[in-house]
């Protein structure tokens, strides 16, 4: 059964995915943005709207008599639970884009603690939907992505919402890029590249076109319900770090820290955690039958062609700035410190 879908958060990175699916796929779409802007990837046909989803008004009136399922992509508390639920009757069901962040181990830790000492949490290998879940409130984004969910779950009478707790998403228009740690130094001119925790742990990607099947899926099998997002394969850095060199033609070095980073700006990838994250998809194959459209590495040229492009006479500050605010101190490209650390240990 297709009908009709209306999409918010339709310019961004899993926006522009999903509203080709769904398009693709037979449901009549809208897509709706603040800029309220088209993608040369869309079927024709698709409708677009300039919507800022802050102002409930302009949303009721961009929903007009409503749509059979509704994508949420920019989702991000209670309060957008609550408007979602006030439009319940325009809405036959909803798919909402939430986050692993929202998960804590057996001890309490989770995102929110993996600065603390021994704060990064140690989740079960693979990780289920069943894991507990941080308390939900305003602090930090994993708490409020968790009132999202169990406000729209505890609604799910009158709007049945799939909620989809993604890894870390990755492609092309991505506003935090991991794969630029790498594909910048290559650009650069770098030959070696230093991977702690012996760049081997797992923090499991999704790539958007995957998160885009799994919202075509529960578009066609409403329920409440919440489901992880992942790739098939949670690769290792090491191996993507390998991956992107050869992708660029590229023959460097890779230097494997056992252990944490030994400065605060070497070998702290952003694909680098003390203990993986690996996702269990399981849930998402039995109810929604998902099976990825694409892995970690069939995606991976797109995106370096993209990052490339974008580099191209560009200051990546300026071009990421997501990626210069987390990486203030020249964290990701702090070439003198490596540099230094390599001469010192003679590696």
């Amino acid at each position: 059964m297709t009908g009709t879908a209306f999409v918010i958060g339709a310019s961004g990175q899993i926006g522009r995915q999903a509203v080709r699916a769904l398009a693709e796929d037979g449901w009549e779409v809208t897509a709706a943005s603040r800029g309220g802007g088209s993608d040369p990837d869309w079927p024709q046909g698709v409708r677009t709207a300039r919507v800022d989803r802050a102002d409930t008004g302009a949303l009721a009136d961009a929903l007009g008599e409503g749509a059979d399922v509704l994508l949420d992509c920019v989702a991000y508390d209670g309060a957008h639970a609550a408007q979602l639920v006030s439009l319940a009757d325009r809405i036959g069901s909803a798919v909402v884009i939430s986050s692993a962040a929202v998960y804590q181990d057996e001890k309490g830790r989770n995102f929110d603690t993996q600065e603390e000492p021994d704060g990064f949490p140690q989740y079960p290998v693979p990780l289920p939907e069943t894991c507990a879940t941080v308390t939900p409130g305003a602090a930090t984004y994993g708490t409020r992505k968790a009132e999202l969910e169990q406000a729209l779950l505890a609604a799910g009478d009158r709007l049945p919402s799939t909620l989809l707790r993604a890894g870390a998403i990755h492609g092309r228009f991505s506003p935090l890029p991991r794969e630029l740690y790498f594909v910048k130094r290559v650009v650069d001119g770098r030959a070696v590249k230093v991977l702690s925790y012996g760049g081997e742990t797992r923090f499991h990607p999704v790539h958007a076109a995957n998160i885009a099947e799994l919202v075509r899926l529960a578009a066609r099998m409403p329920g409440s319900r919440v489901l992880n997002a992942g790739d098939p394969v949670a690769l290792s850095p090491a191996r993507i770090a390998a991956a992107v060199d050869e992708v660029m033609g590229h023959t460097g070095r890779t230097v494997l820290v056992d252990g944490p980073p030994p400065t605060a700006t070497v070998g702290e990838s952003p694909w680098s955690v003390p203990y993986s994250m690996v996702l269990d998809m399981s849930a998402a194959e039995r109810e929604l039958g998902y099976r990825a459209v694409t892995s970690y590495e069939e995606a991976l040229p797109a995106t370096v062609e993209w990052l490339v492009d974008t580099l191209r006479g560009a200051d990546w500050r300026e071009a990421f700035p997501l990626v210069a605010r987390l990486s203030d101190q020249g964290d990701w490209f702090d070439y003198p410190a490596e540099d230094a650390w390599l001469a010192g240990t003679g590696r």
